[in-house]
């Protein structure tokens, strides 16, 4: 059985001897025939349609081991018998670092401070602090849940949101539900959900509306959980202000109004990419292949049918 791999085997580590091995990082021609692939490990990637181009040609696919916390961009193209799993975990830190960096920095005027920088302006005042603040996150997945440590010190206030509603170590978790509620509460709402039809757009004209005057949206989950409309309608009046990881549409165009909306703070997508990604991707696929090829059960199964034949 042949596995397709982003980085060479070798630099994985213990990986099973019983299996073989191509690696293939999305550029130039495919190491090996994609009919022959069992495994498949996309390329460390941030384009969907490179990722899932070899897919139509691997008839013998049993597995696709994603290296994001999302996969709706892979769904739509996989067999059902094909198993697949996602990277849970190995982007907690690095993307809870970015929803910390974000709020921090759109809270305490950072962007201000850059521009006033290059023209050499000094300008005084007083901005938002996260100590005492309200802070909502929605999606208290493990991402959530990391959002939500790195916060702890700063002395704010912590509410959680996920689709089944629990007591968590740290405190109650709310059913969504409990949105109409808790909007209004939050100085700061945090969207770290997976994409899905129930959040597509989660984030529309009511859900923007239900925040408070002068709260901060961040987004480190999908540009699509977010009414790009409704939310420069929002910004455009001044009303709320937003700290965006992600974008609708991405990469976001030369010209499109978030751009140079006012109270907008703009990242490329950058959360996952820090050099911690990398020894934690290893170790996923080292974990995931030695499972694998002893046909035990995967981790972080998505979807997962039993394997015709």
């Amino acid at each position: 059985m042949l596995a397709w791999l982003p980085v060479p085997a070798e630099e994985i580590g213990d990986v099973p001897g019983n299996l073989d091995y191509a690696q293939w990082d999305g550029r130039g021609e495919y190491p090996t025939d994609p009919s022959r692939v069992g495994f498949y490990a996309p390329p460390l990637i941030k384009d969907n349609a490179l990722i899932v181009r070899p897919l139509p040609h691997m008839s013998r696919l049993r597995v696709v081991q994603a290296l994001s916390a999302g996969v709706d961009y892979l769904l739509p193209h996989l067999r059902p018998e094909i198993t697949l799993c996602n990277a849970r975990g190995v982007h907690d830190a690095g993307t809870a670092e970015m929803a910390l960096t974000l709020t921090l920095a759109a809270l305490r005027g950072v962007p201000d401070f850059v521009r006033n920088q290059a023209v050499g302006r000094w300008q005084e005042g007083i901005r938002p602090s996260l100590s005492g603040a309200t802070v909502l996150i929605v999606g208290y997945g493990s991402i959530g849940t990391a959002i939500e440590e790195r916060l702890r010190p700063f002395g704010c206030e912590v509410k959680r949101v996920a689709t089944r509603p629990r007591w968590a170590p740290l405190g109650p978790v709310h059913s969504p539900s409990a949105l109409g509620r808790l909007l209004p509460q939050a100085d700061v709402v945090i969207l770290s959900v997976p994409l899905t039809s129930r959040t597509r757009h989660l984030a529309d004209p009511d859900f923007l509306a239900s925040m408070k005057d002068g709260a901060l949206l961040v987004n480190v989950a999908r540009g699509e959980v977010v009414d790009t409309a409704a939310l420069l309608t929002e910004v455009e009046r001044g009303r709320l202000h937003a700290a965006l990881d992600v974008t609708d549409p991405e990469p976001l165009p030369p010209g499109h109004p978030l751009w140079t909306a006012p109270g907008v703070l703009i990242s490329p997508h950058a959360g996952a990419f820090t050099s911690a990604m990398l020894p934690h991707v290893k170790q996923l696929l080292a974990a995931q292949l030695r499972r694998f090829a002893h046909g035990h059960d995967l981790q972080n199964t998505v979807m997962a049918v039993a394997a015709a034949g």
